[in-house]
C-alpha cells in the first residue's frame, strides 16, 4: 500500500474563524495507481494535494493522519515534511507553467533544487535527467534555454521532470493539463503515465475538475464535493455506471464524442455548493440533489457498496440491496450551471 489517509480534516484560518475544507476524509491509493480526484472549484482537492506535501500558514491540521509507505507522514512539521520533498512525496503545482523563475536558465533552476535537498552526487542525477528529456523528446539544450523561451506544452513537462527527478514515492499532479491545448493535454497525460510504468514514481494523484482526462489516464477516480468524498471507484464504473447523484450529475455536464454543439444543449447543476463557513448538516450535496428526503438530514457513511466501490449516499445504500442504480432523470439538472464553482 502506497498512501493511507485516515480522517484527515484540513482548515483555513480566516477571520471568522476556521473554515474546514476537508472534513474527515479517508482513502487509500494502491503502488502502481494512479487516482484522479475530481469536483467542482472549491470541493477542497487541491486543499488535499497541499496538505500532503506543504501545510502553508493559512492552513491547520484539524484531524487525522497520513501514511506512505507505512510511514506516517509529519504533515503539521514544515520542517519535517521539507527532509520528504522531492524524495517520497512530490508535487506538480497549480499554474505550474508559471512556477519556473524567468531569470534562471532551465539547467539553473535544476541543479539549485538538487543543492536545496542536498543532493551531493549531481552528476549522476542530471545524467537521469537528460535521459528523462529524451524519452519525452527533448533535447538537452532545453537547459540552457529561460522558461519564457518555452511552450505552455514544454514548460509543463519540465516541471514534471523536475518533481519526480527524485523518483517520489508519491506525485501530487494538480490540474496540470489546465490551460494546455488537447494534443498538448494527451502528451502530458501519458507522460504520468509512460513515468509510472518506468517506476520514476509509484504511485500519483492527479487533481483536476475535468472529468475527460482522468478518463484517459487514471486507474480510479475519487469525486469530492463542499470537503467530503462523495464516491470513489475505478475509471470505468466511475465513467461508465456512477453511483452518486452529484457524480452522475457531472458526467451529465460533459459534453459527448461526435456530438454537434448546434445539435444539443450542454446541461448542468443547478444552484451553488454549499459554503463552508457554516456548512448544512447532513448530506451537503441535499440541497442540489432530485432524490433529497428526509435521511440526507443526517450525514452519510462513505461506505463501500460494491468491491472497490465507495459511496457517500443514503438513497445509493438504500436501493443497492435491490440492485437498482439511482439515475438523473431527464430534466432533473438545470441548465447554464457548470463544474466549476467558486474559491478552491
Amino acid at each position: 500500500m502506497s498512501l493511507t489517509v485516515e480522517n484527515l480534516s484540513v482548515a483555513y484560518r480566516s477571520r471568522r474563524g476556521d473554515i474546514t475544507a476537508v472534513d474527515n476524509v479517508s482513502f487509500r491509493l494502491a503502488d502502481g495507481e494512479i487516482m484522479g480526484l475530481a469536483g467542482e472549484s472549491g470541493s477542497g482537492k487541491s486543499t488535499i494535494g497541499n496538505a500532503l506535501i506543504y501545510m502553508d500558514p493559512r492552513m491547520k491540521l484539524a484531524g487525522g493522519k497520513a501514511l506512505l509507505d507505512g510511514k506516517e507522514l509529519p504533515l503539521a512539521d514544515n520542517d519535517a515534511m521539507r527532509k520528504l520533498r522531492m524524495t517520497e512525496v512530490s508535487l506538480v503545482p497549480q499554474y505550474a507553467m508559471s512556477a519556473l523563475p524567468p531569470t534562471r536558465r532551465i539547467g539553473k533552476i535544476i541543479t539549485d533544487l538538487l543543492r536545496s535537498h542536498g543532493i551531493k552526487d549531481r552528476d549522476e542525477v542530471l545524467s537521469e535527467l537528460l535521459r528523462r528529456l529524451e524519452l519525452i523528446g527533448l533535447k538537452d539544450e532545453i537547459l540552457r534555454r529561460y522558461a519564457f523561451e518555452l511552450s505552455g506544452g514544454m514548460r509543463q513537462r519540465v516541471t514534471i521532470i523536475m518533481s519526480s527527478l527524485l523518483n517520489p514515492s508519491l506525485l501530487i499532479a494538480d490540474e496540470v493539463t489546465s490551460a494546455l491545448d488537447v494534443s498538448t493535454q494527451r502528451a502530458v497525460g501519458e507522460m504520468l503515465i509512460e513515468f509510472r510504468d518506468r517506476g520514476y514514481i509509484k504511485s500519483a494523484i492527479a487533481i483536476t475538475h475535468d472529468l475527460s482526462i482522468l478518463a484517459q489516464i487514471a486507474d480510479s477516480i475519487t469525486i469530492m464535493y463542499a470537503g467530503r468524498l462523495a464516491e470513489k471507484a475505478s475509471t470505468a464504473a466511475i465513467t461508465e455506471a456512477p453511483l452518486h447523484p452529484y457524480t452522475q450529475a457531472l458526467i451529465a455536464s460533459l459534453p459527448e464524442v461526435g456530438v454537434r454543439h448546434e445539435d444539443t444543449t450542454l446541461t448542468g447543476i443547478p444552484g451553488r455548493p454549499p459554503s463552508l463557513v457554516n456548512p448544512p448538516s447532513g448530506c451537503r450535496f441535499r440541497e442540489r440533489c432530485p432524490f433529497a428526503f428526509d435521511k440526507c438530514t443526517e450525514t452519510p457513511p462513505f461506505a463501500e457498496i460494491r468491491p472497490g466501490h465507495q459511496v457517500a449516499c443514503w438513497k445509493v445504500s438504500q436501493e443497492h440491496g435491490g440492485g437498482t442504480r439511482v439515475t438523473v432523470p431527464a430534466g432533473a439538472i438545470a441548465d447554464g450551471a457548470s463544474t466549476e464553482g467558486t474559491g478552491e
